[in-house]
């Protein structure tokens, strides 16, 4: 099992309620969101809008207010790809999700699951 069930529940809800988040993009992210959507300029940092739990395939996935209300592409990406402020209240519930999720699909990795 890749997820607690109970700590991603109770994270899940919390974002929820502090919605709309600052994040800032991966350099992979805001690389491949440039690919995808060459005529989008594709910011450093954005909102994170909306939460969805993806059960143990997907994860924690946020959408993303890239491209404003008339963008025609939704943006919808794992929390593992973004970085948030240290002095944010969640700050460290989910960094201990990102980090514990990267360590378990690297283990699965390594066992070709």
């Amino acid at each position: 099992m890749i997820d607690d069930p109970e700590k991603t529940d109770r994270l899940v809800r919390e974002l929820e309620a502090s919605l709309p988040l600052e994040t800032t993009l991966s350099q992979t992210l805001k690389q491949t969101l440039t690919k995808q959507s060459p005529d989008l300029e594709i910011p450093d940092s954005c909102h994170m809008t909306r939460i969805f739990y993806m059960g143990e395939e997907g994860g924690i996935v946020c959408g993303l207010d890239i491209g404003g209300p008339e963008a025609k592409t939704p943006y919808i990406v794992s929390i593992t790809h973004l970085t948030f402020n240290k002095r944010m209240p969640l700050f460290r519930q989910i960094d201990a999700y990102q980090r514990h999720r990267i360590k378990k699909l690297k283990q699965q990795n390594r066992r070709n699951y």
